[in-house]
């Protein structure tokens, strides 16, 4: 049986010179992958007492909807700006070139509401950051935060602190 980074399709000199991509859509395309991803995923949250899963659009979609089913938990979007229909609230955050916002429903958590994050990678870690902080804004509690990949070698596990973080796969580099 194949291991799960097995699936993950690593792209040399991409977007740049002596960066390695770390392509998830070849887990999604193989049956047996996306299988292994979302029960891997569902696993890292075996014991923990949570009540909702957030996920961020898109990927977090991916991944977050299938776990929150196959645990008989709702799911929570999280999306860019401009894109949710009712009331919401924003965090904008950091990017690399420049800055993002996104939002939540102001009514999709409630205060004390014990909360789960999947998403496919945690690079420099500022989407989950603002994710995070608008949930706490809400008054819900992070309980745990889940990821398919983590690129190591950018620290997003720094900005996360304090949290409960695990990824199915770790690689050292960016």
């Amino acid at each position: 049986m194949k291991k799960l980074e097995e699936y993950v399709i690593s792209i040399p000199d991409f977007p740049k010179e002596g960066i390695i991509f770390r392509d998830v859509t070849g887990i999604l395309k193989d049956g047996d992958g996306l299988v292994m991803a979302i029960d891997t995923l569902a696993g890292m949250l075996d014991g923990i007492d949570f009540d909702v899963v957030v996920g961020p659009e898109s990927r977090g979609f991916i991944f977050g909807v299938p776990v929150a089913y196959k645990l008989k938990k709702p799911f929570v979007p999280i999306r860019k700006k401009g894109k949710l229909p009712r009331a919401t609230i924003s965090r904008e955050y950091d990017l690399e070139y420049g800055t993002a916002t996104i939002e939540i429903h102001k009514e999709d958590i409630l205060p004390g509401q014990k909360v789960v994050i999947i998403d496919d990678l945690i690079a420099t870690g500022g989407t989950t950051e603002a994710m995070i902080k608008l949930i706490e804004e809400l008054g819900g509690e992070v309980v745990k935060v889940c990821f398919v990949l983590e690129l190591a070698g950018l620290k997003g596990r720094d900005l996360l602190k304090g949290y409960n973080v695990e990824s199915a796969i770790i690689y050292e580099g960016k």
